[in-house]
């Protein structure tokens, strides 16, 4: 649902802006409010997915983006329009906080890694569709062509419901609703070992064996817990909405959203160029995500933060340098600035795609202990769309009072202080069952001793 609509909206809003004669204020607004709006459905997301489940909660959010996507795109005026987009915001709250923590519940420990980055996945596709709708339909009459691009979007969420008849709850949330064979049943289906889903089922009814004593007061003592936490939930959460906050204010739904712009500051001035450029760097981050769920349970997800982060930096800052020599200082001709640009995007498309994008997910959905995992993974999604929606509503102002170079210089430097941070606070946690997860940030950060130098990538990869 996030993704085409990112995708779809990058190109759509150009062809608003001539429809609706929106101002550029508008503009930043409509675009940045969506992720402002989703950290209310994220939100309540935890508490949702606690009441009726994991599953129908994904449902609840799919119905919720339908109705935004068709306000959306019949709107006669930028206020219905915005009504729309709120709806849309509020239903991609619910979908970006519970995806993952449906996923990493019901997945086995060695595919887990994999399994939670099928959403990124997802997104990227729908990101790549979303371009590629903007250019067939660029063609179309102003007036038509950016409402069947926001219509379109409406398809995702349909195939989402179908879904939902056919997949499983999360045997997680069974147990916690003293639903033990529903629950067995659903791991036997999902481990082929039937001695491996019996061990499951105990490390989960172990885990939850404290949610069901008092469960009026369960709400009120998470939050209390969340908000007094433990030296170890500390680190829990401090790694969580830490990854969530540097996955965004490092810029790339900046990137992804205003495509168009960087390109045209780079120099190219045809909508349909500009369209068919955009389309390249949703390509790019496709087929990266796919090199990343091929990676993340082999290489593990630390290695992948490792090469991510620096890539992001190193890329972030040439796109800022290209950008300042051909218009600040006017040291380089327009054809090469805007090939340089596009490199530039491509490869910091690809560099999130391979490790922060989908790895800040993984970790935030398997982090946390059972009793905890839907509220903190919720105010860690909050972070993630508010961190978001500040970026995409700041971008054209920031740009026009320090120049699109010097936005982007500002991105690599919060980049790099992302590759710190990984080095200091995120453990590995590849091939760990979620309750050896729990019990690894207990210690505190005695997993630093056995990790190799932020440098020694190889010998890293090797040792995981």
């Amino acid at each position: 649902m996030i993704a085409g609509n990112v995708g779809v909206m990058s190109g759509a809003i150009l062809f608003i802006q001539k429809d609706l004669h929106i101002t550029e204020v508008q503009q930043e607004v409509l675009v940045g409010c969506l992720s402002i709006v989703s950290l209310f459905g994220s939100l309540g997301g935890g508490r949702t997915s606690d009441a009726i489940g994991r599953k129908w909660t994904m449902g609840f959010a799919a119905i919720v983006f339908q109705i935004g996507a068709a306000i959306m795109a019949f709107a006669p005026s930028f206020l219905v329009l915005m009504i729309g987009r709120l709806f849309a915001g509020v239903g991609i709250g619910f979908g970006v906080m519970i995806a993952p923590v449906y996923i990493a519940e019901i997945a086995p420990a060695v595919a887990r890694g994999s399994l939670t980055s099928f959403p990124e996945i997802f997104i990227n596709i729908g990101i790549l569709l979303g371009y590629v709708s903007n250019y067939v339909f660029s063609g179309l009459s102003y007036h038509i062509n950016w409402r069947i691009m926001l219509g379109v979007g409406i398809l995702p969420s349909v195939f989402i419901a179908f879904a939902l008849f056919v997949i499983p709850e999360s045997p997680r949330w069974l147990v916690m609703q003293n639903r033990v064979d529903e629950a067995r049943t659903v791991l036997l289906k999902i481990n082929e070992d039937e001695a491996e889903a019996h061990q499951r089922l105990a490390e989960i009814e172990e885990a939850a064996g404290v949610l069901n004593a008092d469960k009026n007061n369960e709400n009120k003592e998470v939050w209390r817990e969340i908000l007094r936490p433990s030296p170890s939930l500390r680190r829990m959460l401090i790694t969580g909405c830490g990854i969530q906050s540097f996955q965004q204010i490092t810029g790339i739904d900046a990137t992804v959203y205003y495509s168009p712009t960087i390109f045209s500051d780079a120099g190219i001035k045809s909508d349909t160029e500009l369209l068919a450029a955009t389309v390249a760097v949703g390509f790019t981050k496709t087929i990266f995500i796919l090199v990343a769920i091929l990676l993340i349970d082999k290489v593990g997800r630390k290695p992948l933060l490792y090469v991510s982060t620096i890539g992001m930096t190193i890329c972030l800052f040439i796109l800022s340098l290209s950008l300042t020599l051909m218009h600040g200082l006017g040291l380089m001709s327009p054809n090469v600035g805007i090939g340089i640009a596009i490199l530039a995007v491509c490869g910091n498309v690809a560099f999130f795609s391979v490790g922060i994008g989908p790895v800040c997910w993984v970790l935030t959905s398997e982090i946390y202990p059972l009793r905890l995992r839907a509220q903190a993974s919720a105010l860690g999604a909050v972070g993630n769309r508010l961190c978001s929606g500040l970026i995409a509503m700041s971008f054209l102002s920031v740009s026009r009072a320090i120049s699109v170079g010097g936005t982007f210089f500002l991105f690599s430097v919060i980049s790099a202080v992302s590759v710190m941070f990984v080095y200091s606070c995120v453990p590995e946690t590849k091939g760990k069952s979620l309750e050896e997860i729990e019990r690894l940030f207990q210690n505190g950060r005695e997993w630093q001793k056995g990790e190799v130098e932020l440098g020694d990538v190889e010998h890293l990869v090797q040792d995981k």
